[in-house]
């Protein structure tokens, strides 16, 4: 596989998510396999290279300078994940290197100072190049790491970088693995282990925390091919390494001009000029279909939609038909009518005009600000006590914030019985819920069906027909959800009091128009939505198409001279 080929392998498969990850990955398959430059029969066999490394690995037994190791088990090649080039060997990582454990070293020892002594790598460490601790005293120099060595995570994660920091020392869970002798290249010895890998993690899947025992990485198998092709194996990776880094950084330029285009088409219609409105709005829905390549673009323009809906430049405005103001009168009798049946309490706060501007933006002339508390019954959430079980059953669904989604309730959770219900609150059919306490504040549902809900979240229940829809556009919008958290403080836990949170102004526009508003908001959640589909159809065609041709290039039927070496 050469160059020219990666690129054209690239070019049909470009926007499959993790593309570069995939090919980089790919490049090492192909380089364990000895499928990544042509083999030369002239090489010297890798079986000769063994040879040389035992005598070497002996010589340093014999003078003390490594300990002697157990007998390893020979190789069976039936065992083996792939065959082989012809002039290849396979060889256990514990009798072609020198493996060295890390050490345990106390606590008591550690330090954040520099200047107390040498570095400590831990497995966070792995990867990087900036240890963080620091051992006081003389150590032993056993555990002594220098640039270049390959370390080995045993823990966790299981992760194998070349070691590009400062001497340090090597902590326990921890392997420093380096060639016996130059018979073996250290980079091809970096990319072995890192087909080592692959085999741990199957083997230890199913464990919560994943472990190589000792055992598992002495008596690990990796391919060793010729020296002099290690060497033009390594040079030609670095080759491909190089034009990976060069179509990442186009695949990121891309990206980024697509961001910036797709920016500037919704900045406009944010921040709309009422002359070129219209234009810009056909624009922007022309060009942002081929421009959305992410599902946060697409997020972004859902946020748009809504944004235009509550300032009126979603849809014209009708001269003819009856102000807000006239809603707003009506609903004042709706909540009269129930302060005077003793169902809520008597609304003390300020008038509309008190929050005018608030939300950063002037309402069309037949629209006015109201506050949440004028346009409905408002509630704080209960929890009923976990300790009496008599409270639970599945009369009515019992809602907390991990049932919202932002689009529908999951209803499927347990509910409350018949006498739960007196110990909670019921948000009617048609309500809005909004959690106005935690990380997913600003969260907005509206319900199908009656509900009890948890002291988290808020509701708001119309006082009249027909709200409910566009109510719930006004609250997810970003002008309403940024004022919003500007009420919840500074603390750990974000937290809107029912009071704040109910004197909250969003816009209101005449009923007739919040139906219209509504429907055209629907329809552009459907383009949405089918943006959204044909975003995610791509990417599992291009994935599927990544892996079929990754699996065609791995295949043995593509192999030439692939059997294994004796």
């Amino acid at each position: 596989m050469n160059a020219e080929r990666l690129l054209a392998l690239y070019e049909r498969v470009a926007e499959a998510p993790d593309a570069i990850t995939r090919l980089r990955r790919f490049i090492l398959d192909l380089a364990v396999r000895g499928k990544l430059v042509p083999q030369d029969p002239q090489d010297e066999p890798a079986s000769e290279l063994l040879k040389r490394i035992a005598k070497e690995k002996a010589r340093l037994v014999k003078a003390g300078e490594i300990r002697k190791e157990k007998m390893l088990p020979e190789i069976n090649l039936e065992d083996a994940p792939f065959h082989l080039p012809l002039n290849w060997s396979w060889a256990r990582l514990g009798s072609a290197t020198r493996v060295i454990q890390g050490f345990a070293f106390s606590s008591s020892d550690f330090s954040s100072d520099p200047k107390d002594g040498l570095p400590l790598i831990k497995i966070g460490d792995i990867g990087g190049d900036t240890p963080e601790t620091f051992i006081k005293g003389s150590p032993d120099l056993a555990y002594l790491v220098r640039p270049g060595d390959i370390l080995l995570g045993l823990s966790g994660s299981i992760k194998c970088s070349a070691w590009n920091g400062p001497k340090a020392l090597l902590n326990q869970r921890i392997a420093r693995i380096a060639p016996v002798s130059e018979e073996l290249d250290t980079t091809w010895l970096l990319f072995s282990v890192h087909a080592c890998i692959d085999k741990w993690k199957e083997e230890t899947s199913k464990l919560t925390v994943q472990n190589v025992r000792a055992a598992q990485l002495y008596e690990a198998i990796f391919p060793l091919p010729p020296l002099a092709e290690q060497h033009r194996i390594v040079a030609k990776v670095d080759e491909l390494m190089a034009l990976c880094g060069q179509l990442e950084a186009a695949r990121q330029e891309r990206e980024s001009r697509r961001d910036r285009l797709a920016a500037a088409s919704l900045a406009r219609l944010n921040t709309p000029d009422p002359e070129t409105f219209q234009s810009d709005a056909r624009f922007a829905l022309n060009v942002l279909p081929p421009l959305t390549t992410r599902p946060n673009q697409i997020k972004q323009l859902r946020q748009t939609i809504l944004n235009l809906a509550v300032r009126g430049k979603l849809v014209p405005q009708d001269p003819n038909e009856e102000p807000a103001s006239e809603l707003l009168k009506q609903l004042k009798k709706a909540r009269a009518a129930l302060e005077a049946e003793g169902k809520i309490r008597k609304d003390k706060g300020e008038p509309p005009s008190h929050y005018g501007g608030e939300q950063g933006f002037d309402l069309p002339h037949s629209w006015l600000w109201a506050r949440l508390t004028e346009i409905g019954q408002t509630q704080t959430g209960t929890s009923p006590s976990s300790a009496n079980a008599d409270l639970f059953g599945n009369f009515i669904p019992f809602v907390k914030p991990a049932d919202l989604d932002g689009n529908q309730i999951n209803y499927d959770g347990p509910g409350l019985s018949e006498i739960g219900i007196s110990h909670s609150r019921i948000a009617a059919e048609n309500s809005i819920l909004m959690v106005c306490i935690g990380a997913t504040l600003g969260k907005v549902n509206t319900t199908s069906r009656p509900v009890c809900f948890n002291q988290q979240i808020n509701s708001l229940t119309p006082f009249l027909d027909g709200l409910t829809a566009f109510i719930a556009i006004a609250l997810k919008a970003s002008d309403f959800q940024s004022l919003a958290w500007s009420k919840a403080g500074t603390g750990t836990l974000p937290i809107i009091s029912k009071g704040k949170w109910e004197v909250l102004p969003i816009p209101l526009p005449p009923i007739a128009e919040q139906h219209r508003i509504v429907a055209k908001v629907e329809k552009l959640m459907e383009l949405c939505d089918g943006l959204e589909a044909s975003l995610t159809t791509s990417d599992q065609t291009r994935t599927r198409l990544l892996e079929a041709t990754l699996a065609e290039a791995l295949a043995p039927a593509n192999v030439t001279e692939m059997e294994p070496a004796e």
